[in-house]
């Protein structure tokens, strides 16, 4: 069980990592460097010996590795990004870099996308070390760059250039799992990620004859990727059921207690109430235009007009993808993936699941564990590539009214202490038994 010091630690090491300032502007405007010198001082004051990896110059990663006392037994990925998406402070109640603990709760940006977890991470490592446990089988640590980009100078790169450094890892525990959903009659759900939707950012171009903006022309650029983009955000995607997504509908429409017709999805949902939320974005494939650049002056037709969509496709899903793209785009309009990775798919009858499960229900009895798939993506992908199946398990017990998902890249996100409090004792209780 982790110890007093621990529930202290997570709060105070939670706090200092958001005072860190590790804005993920995109296009390389990051350095994660004084967070990861942060961690990875927290690991060795243990007796670990961290690597601090870049592949750009202040983009650095901190990878170590915990021996577990089962050589045999396969090892486990417990990792965490260290970068955050920009915030205006302006928006915000508080400074959303200040770190500031109120009434109970931690304020700023990453308190839970996803510097709560990292200091999660540093706090029951430190407890184990100073009970002397050690666990079954081997962990890897591993914080990571450039996880609200694209991971190039993150999991990509050591996926790529540092795979020994993941020897004998075939599972991964991350982000985005096991926190309190309440879904409005008074049920507590605590919803474990075994699968994300791949990534398919896009780029469209459209291209036509440059001219004058008085004359009339058959050939504009503009007109052509606007159409296009117009059939995009109106394109209505099929029903697609992954493996996750059918035993998420299954077991909230038994919490519920009506049937899983799943011949009807839409209809079930509408009877599923707030929980709908887990799945709604997880049925089908999307793709959603989000930036325009096109033109240089009101009285000239460009010849070239630029749009950026993101899309978003399910496992065994992306040849659809790729086909109804090249159809809605058109003949004039040429599409391109700006960044792509890939879905996944975990298998929900694991050991891990059932331990990850087994955890949250030892604190949180009154709840009722469900799977669910992430309708975006995490570092998983990229460790994917190494064979390592990921699932989403941050654990976070929180009071109803809190909206944890909206939270995510938003304004005001905060964490309350007893939340970060039972995170590091059910993940303490999963590593133990995993």
């Amino acid at each position: 069980m982790a110890d007093q010091q621990a529930l202290d630690e997570v709060v105070e090491f939670t706090s200092d990592l958001i005072r860190i300032d590790t804005t993920n502007r995109g296009g390389g405007d990051c350095q994660e460097r004084p967070a990861a010198e942060y961690a990875a001082a927290r690991l060795a004051e243990t007796g670990l010996e961290p690597a601090l990896l870049e592949r750009t110059r202040g983009r650095t990663n901190v990878v170590a590795r915990i021996e577990g006392t089962d050589p045999s037994a396969h090892a486990l990925l417990l990792h965490g990004h260290l970068d955050v998406v920009p915030a205006e402070a302006r928006d915000w109640s508080v400074h959303p870099f200040s770190g500031e603990i109120r009434d109970g709760v931690v304020w700023g940006r990453g308190a839970v996308d996803m510097k709560n977890m990292d200091a999660m991470i540093l706090a029951v490592v430190r407890a184990w070390a100073r009970e002397g446990v050690r666990p079954r089988r081997d962990i890897v640590v591993a914080f990571t760059a450039d996880e609200e980009a694209s991971a190039e100078d993150g999991s990509g790169f050591l996926a790529d250039e540092h795979p020994h450094l993941f020897e004998g890892c075939t599972e991964g525990v991350s982000e985005s799992g096991a926190f309190t959903f309440h879904d409005g009659s008074g049920r507590e759900l605590y919803p474990i990620a075994a699968g994300e939707r791949g990534t398919g950012w896009l780029k469209l171009t459209a291209r036509g004859r440059a001219g004058h903006g008085s004359k009339v022309n058959r050939e504009n650029a503009v007109t052509r990727l606007a159409a296009a983009i117009a059939r995009i955000g109106e394109h209505e995607w099929p029903l697609r059921l992954t493996p996750t997504v059918r035993a998420a509908l299954t077991e909230l429409a038994a919490l519920h207690g009506i049937g899983t017709d799943l011949s009807d999805v839409d209809v079930l949902l509408d009877k599923l109430g707030p929980a709908a939320k887990l799945v709604e974005a997880t049925v089908r494939n999307s793709a959603n235009p989000t930036m325009l650049d096109a033109g240089y002056k009101i009285n000239v037709i460009p010849g070239e007009a630029v749009a950026y969509v993101d899309g978003r496709y399910l496992h065994g899903a992306e040849g659809e993808f790729r086909a109804t793209l090249d159809q809605l785009t058109g003949p004039d309009v040429e599409w391109e993936f700006q960044h792509r990775e890939v879905a996944l798919q975990s298998p929900l009858d694991s050991p891990t699941y059932a331990r990850m499960r087994a955890a949250v229900e030892e604190f949180a009895p009154e709840g009722h564990v469900v799977p669910y798939c992430m309708s975006g993506g995490t570092d998983a992908k990229q460790f994917s590539r190494l064979g390592i199946t990921g699932y989403g398990f941050t654990p976070l017990k929180l009071p109803a009214g809190y909206d944890y998902q909206a939270l995510f890249h938003g304004v005001d996100e905060r964490v309350p202490v007893e939340a970060l409090h039972f995170g590091v004792r059910v993940l303490d209780r999963f590593l133990r038994t995993a």
